[in-house]
């Protein structure tokens, strides 16, 4: 397979070098016929936009079309918290923050502080109940609802467990004891390029 010309500077992949967890190739070049690279995954889901516009921004809707995401029941909500405007439409750095830090090679605390984000949706810094309830309903589906008070039963009995302080909502700490007591944590949030 022959070298692709690069739409981005030594320098600019310097830089995604030294921000992201990815290596030069793993932002760029497409290494063997079942691993594209973090440009070449962004290019794909919209080719006629991205092609040679390298500061193209993607509508929420094209980037959920990546099989990750499409499949991921916080797909949305990861984009949102990834998007630089916050709507959920991401530029190729948005996408490549976000596949950095749900990489195999990003550090588990990383991925704990993104999660948290990701969970955290009134964005108040706390998990509170609502958040909880949203964060499970997220994870059954409309199909599998809990009724009303077997949701609020879910949801005291987390905060039992959890709730250090009993504050009625999780910090970032709290939430970060939990992870670090669940040894498949940082396996569950991996995508590959």
């Amino acid at each position: 397979m022959g070298q692709k010309s690069s739409q981005f500077s030594t320098e600019e992949l310097n830089d995604y070098q030294d921000l992201t967890y990815f290596t030069k190739k793993e932002v760029l070049m497409c290494m063997c016929n079942t691993m594209f690279s973090a440009h070449e995954k962004f290019k794909s889901l919209a080719p006629e936009k991205v092609g040679h516009n390298k500061n193209a921004k993607l509508a929420l809707n094209k980037v959920l079309k990546l099989p990750e995401l499409a499949a991921n029941p916080f797909g949305e909500r990861m984009c949102q918290v990834f998007s630089s405007s916050q709507d959920g439409d991401c530029t190729f750095e948005d996408f490549l923050d976000m596949m950095s830090v749900f990489s195999t090679m990003a550090p588990a605390d990383v991925k704990a502080e993104h999660v948290f984000r990701i969970f955290d949706f009134d964005g108040d810094d706390m998990l509170g109940v609502g958040d909880i309830k949203k964060v499970i309903q997220c994870l059954i589906g409309e199909q599998n609802a809990f009724n009303d008070n077997d949701l609020k039963r879910l949801v005291q009995k987390i905060f039992e467990e959890v709730d250090f302080d009993d504050d009625g909502a999780l910090s970032f700490s709290e939430f970060e004891h939990v992870t670090d007591m669940c040894p498949d944590f940082v396996k569950m949030f991996n995508i590959k390029l």
